[in-house]
């Protein structure tokens, strides 16, 4: 399988030796979701990086970013817009975070600031549906699953014809799918508490007290970032061999 990663932020320059890209970060996920043999090529969006053609990849993965998916910044709209060509193409779609929002608002969904403010920490998910057939990397999912989540916008809708993934209080559209092309989440499972205690001190102000001290207590309960990782990685074999996408 080869992937191509559409980085859309670049890491703090004091936190790149400690936590290198974005891009590595989703690499070093896959390997330990047993995405053996898979091979990755990264264009960082902000600086107008895309390859000549996504005719030699099997799957697109969009990362997060500090920006509003519905910005009218240059390079976002240049993402829209090729990110609408991929969908009328039919390729495979990986969307975490802002590339979760960017995907659905591309799909026709509301995108906007979460009336319930930041989200940020280790977060529970209700669980509603899986990959079939049954996995080759992992045997059960849980029907709750922790998340690393660090967002202020959020999907406020399911995009039409889209099937829920996941939910919980915070954020109803927590997770979806659209056929056999599109797998989106608006956690970070390539997150580890580190780095999610980081984003968060450097946000301290902002969260206020109360927040930030929850938040930072939540990375302890650990997350199920590789479960879902696994589910991707499933879910991009599933469209190869053109099987079903989802069962409950």
């Amino acid at each position: 399988m080869n992937i191509c990663i559409l980085e859309n932020d670049a890491i703090d320059p004091e936190a790149r030796s400690r936590f290198e890209r974005y891009g590595h970060m989703f690499q070093n996920l896959f390997h330990q979701a047993g995405a053996n043999g898979w091979t990755y090529e990264i264009f960082h969006t902000p600086l107008g990086e895309y390859p000549d053609t996504f005719e030699r990849f099997d799957a697109v993965l969009l990362t997060g970013s500090k920006a509003d998916s519905f910005s009218q910044e240059a390079w976002v709209l240049e993402l829209r817009q090729r990110v609408v060509e991929l969908i009328a193409q039919k390729k495979t779609l990986l969307g975490i975070c802002f590339g979760h929002q960017l995907i659905a608002l591309c799909l026709g969904a509301p995108v906007g600031r979460a009336p319930q403010g930041w989200g940020i920490g280790s977060m529970t998910h209700a669980w509603h549906k899986v990959p079939t057939p049954p996995s080759t990397t992992q045997e059960t999912t849980p029907p709750a699953v922790k998340l690393i989540v660090s967002h202020q916008d959020q999907v406020l809708a399911l995009p039409a014809q889209a099937v829920l993934l996941a939910s919980n209080p915070h954020c109803p559209v927590a997770a979806y799918a659209l056929g056999q092309e599109i797998f989106c989440v608006q956690g970070h499972p390539e997150f580890e508490a580190d780095y999610s205690a980081y984003l968060i001190n450097q946000r301290r102000e902002r969260l206020g007290q109360a927040l930030y001290e929850q938040g930072l207590n939540s990375l302890k309960d650990g997350h199920d970032g590789v479960v879902v990782a696994r589910m991707m990685v499933d879910f991009v074999h599933n469209k190869r061999s053109k099987q079903t996408a989802f069962v409950v």
